[in-house]
């Protein structure tokens, strides 16, 4: 019973981590109690399907899918935007926890069980989300995202060449969020690999959004 409130309580807070990060990159407004909500219905998805299938491999696949339906449905982002956004957030926390979990396994406090929790695994997924929302609340306060998503789920959009690969960038974001797993459990000598194909992902979204939003200011400035 512990081990599932346990799992619950830290899987809201990883969610309720990436979403704000994701809003306060793309400077959009926080919704808490929805925020809350997304992430319960996330946790609880999480829990049969590691625990009562052991499927984690699509239980990544399926958190990943159920925040593009949360951006979309919930939070009423466009679809093609949630898409953009959820690969961009996803990829920003999972490069921080695979940097995390490299430093804390070095250091031998993942493999830690005490008396029978996985000490290691909690302590991951809270040094995860805290600093996730370090970096969100930095972002926030000096204004340092993105503006160019629109506010409304119908409004027409004009999508671009750098719209586009974003969108194309999504497909080997979902591959090696899922590889993660894999390297952690059976490559581990080679996990290091994964942070740095994240941090490239994460830098060809950054790079594409950057010069998005300042092509989308040349237009406004020049109209």
């Amino acid at each position: 019973m512990l081990d599932f409130v346990l799992f619950i309580i830290l899987s809201v807070l990883e969610s309720s981590a990436l979403f704000y990060l994701g809003f306060k990159l793309f400077k959009i407004d926080l919704y808490s109690k929805e925020i809350i909500f997304a992430g319960i219905i996330m946790a609880f998805f999480s829990y049969v399907l590691r625990y009562d299938y052991q499927l984690a491999e699509l239980d990544v696949l399926v958190q990943y899918t159920l925040i593009i339906c949360f951006l979309w449905l919930l939070f009423r982002i466009h679809i093609f935007y949630a898409f953009i956004m959820t690969a961009i957030a996803y990829q920003s926390y999972l490069l921080i926890q695979s940097l995390l979990y490299l430093i804390i396994d070095f250091t031998g406090i993942y493999g830690l069980n005490y008396p029978t929790i996985s000490t290691g695994i909690y302590i991951l997924q809270i040094l995860t989300a805290t600093t996730t929302i370090i970096i969100a609340n930095y972002v926030g306060k000096r204004r340092k995202g993105f503006d160019f998503i629109p506010d409304k789920p119908d409004e027409k959009i004009t999508i671009g060449k750098r719209e586009k690969i974003m969108f194309i960038l999504t497909i080997p974001s979902i591959i090696f969020a899922m590889l993660m797993l894999f390297f952690a459990e059976h490559l581990f000598r080679f996990f290091f690999i994964i942070p740095l194909i994240y941090a490239l992902l994460l830098f060809g979204y950054l790079y594409q959004s950057d010069k998005k939003n300042r092509g989308d200011d040349f237009e406004q400035f020049g109209s």
